[in-house]
């Protein structure tokens, strides 16, 4: 019980170290201090062992947010798209309501999708099953833990409003 509890510590000190972005290595010897005995090079090696893991999901939970930001913005940089096409398919009269029109759909996107939007999308496990038909919790993003993911989210509800709003044009 002593050995599990040291190297417990032994962990808990190289996960705080990885916050101040030292090197493995140098929070490992901090924190085991080895003497060259066997059980001080198991718990080097433990301690490298969490700290690498550590890295690796930090690591690998940035690179996600950052795509998932990214592939955002680049869905709803098709609004402009769309607005592009929209303006260039009506008459010259028509451009700025075109555009005030694609405009206010991405305003109003966004005030749906945060208020009841995700929510109903995604909220839909406090009954026990995986998901029901429509989400009760998560609204006005209550409890979100990923708001790349809703961001995400928000710019495909939004290009699709705009989507359907372009095909009305001059109608």
């Amino acid at each position: 019980v002593q050995v599990n509890n040291r190297i417990w510590l032994i962990q808990l000190k190289c996960l705080k170290d990885l916050v101040s972005m030292t090197s493995t290595y140098e929070s490992c010897v901090e924190a085991v201090s080895p003497s060259g005995s066997l059980e001080d090079a198991y718990e080097m090696l433990q301690c490298i062992a969490t700290t690498s893991d550590e890295n690796h999901k930090m690591t690998s939970i940035g690179v996600n947010q950052f795509f998932l930001i990214y592939a955002a913005s680049l869905v709803f940089l098709m609004q402009a798209g769309f607005a592009m096409l929209c303006a260039g398919s009506v008459r010259i009269k028509n451009v700025q309501n075109t555009m005030l029109k694609n405009l206010l759909d991405a305003c109003g996107a966004s005030l749906g999708f945060y208020t009841i939007g995700y929510a109903f999308a995604y909220g839909g496990d406090n009954f026990g099953g995986p998901t029901t038909f429509i989400g009760t919790s998560n609204f006005f993003l209550m409890d979100v833990q990923n708001y790349a993911f809703w961001l995400f989210q928000f710019a495909f509800a939004a290009t699709a409003a705009t989507i359907v709003a372009g095909t009305l044009a001059e109608r």
